[in-house]
């Protein structure tokens, strides 16, 4: 029998977001150490508040979303909150219930000055890696992968059928035949230069494809993740410091349909 496919939504809900989360979900692990650094920073906290007042943004979940943003490579804070409305992962690693409206953007530049200076950031994230590190769940090992696109010498003309089906030029052609491939559709699968074999169609950002030799490398890093995320962390919201900034990934932990940023990935 075919089940119906219900357009109503239920008026209740009985399931917690956390039941939704698997049990060996990486960001589980990481949660318990961001709560075990917040709690010990709980004195801090109460010293950068007044006693009155309307109650502010809890600052234990502005961290916890910061950590997402440097976890999976949110590039803004405004795309962060867009994340934490509508991703159930995120709002319960910050602590949000599924019916809790979350904050505008504009809080995490309220409480720059205040919150998010660079002595607050460096002791929580600082603490997060430091637990990390004790627990054995950072790796040694931190490379960074890039590659370059060039520019090879060898024109479109120079592609032929791999299989050998393309028409041969005509006896008058001599080593530069015309070749007319309008609306022919070409893949690096179906087609292969003959002047460069090495050659592959590629495209950046114009949309149009051209023959280039793509060289890829790796290179160490040296690894300090302690001072890497906490200056990646001040300088992105408003302090500077010196070096760049690179971190190691969590083992397990890895970006999952996050947004790229232009520079390396920063992480935990």
């Amino acid at each position: 029998m075919r089940g119906p496919d219900h357009k109503q939504s239920s008026l209740f809900s009985y399931t917690q977001i956390e039941d939704r989360i698997a049990a060996d979900h990486p960001l589980r692990r990481i949660k318990v150490m961001a709560d075990m650094v917040l709690h010990s920073m709980s004195p801090s906290f109460d010293s950068l508040y007044a006693e009155g007042g309307r109650p502010s943004i809890a600052p234990e979940r502005l961290l916890r979303a910061l950590l997402l943003q440097c976890l999976f490579s949110i590039r803004s804070e405004r795309g962060l909150i867009e994340h934490l409305d509508f991703n159930m992962l995120f709002r319960w690693f910050v602590g949000l219930s599924q019916d809790e409206p979350v904050w505008d953007h504009s809080s995490f530049s309220a409480n720059r000055d205040r919150l998010l200076k660079e002595s607050v950031m460096r002791e929580f994230f600082g603490g997060v890696v430091g637990i990390a590190e004790w627990a054995a769940l950072i790796s040694d090992e931190h490379f960074s992968v890039d590659g370059s696109l060039l520019r090879a010498w060898a024109s479109h003309k120079s592609l032929a059928a791999r299989d050998g089906s393309d028409e041969p030029p005509g006896p008058d052609q001599g080593r530069n035949p015309e070749v007319n491939f309008r609306g022919k559709k070409r893949s690096n699968t179906t087609h292969v230069s003959r002047t460069d074999p090495d050659a592959l169609l590629a495209t950046k950002n114009t949309g149009v494809a051209y023959l280039e030799l793509h060289h890829p490398y790796a290179q160490r890093e040296p690894s300090r993740p302690d001072r890497r995320c906490a200056h990646h962390a001040g300088h992105r919201h408003g302090r500077t410091g010196s070096g760049q900034s690179h971190a190691r990934a969590p083992a397990g932990a890895a970006s999952r349909g996050s947004p790229h940023h232009g520079g390396r990935r920063p992480g935990l």
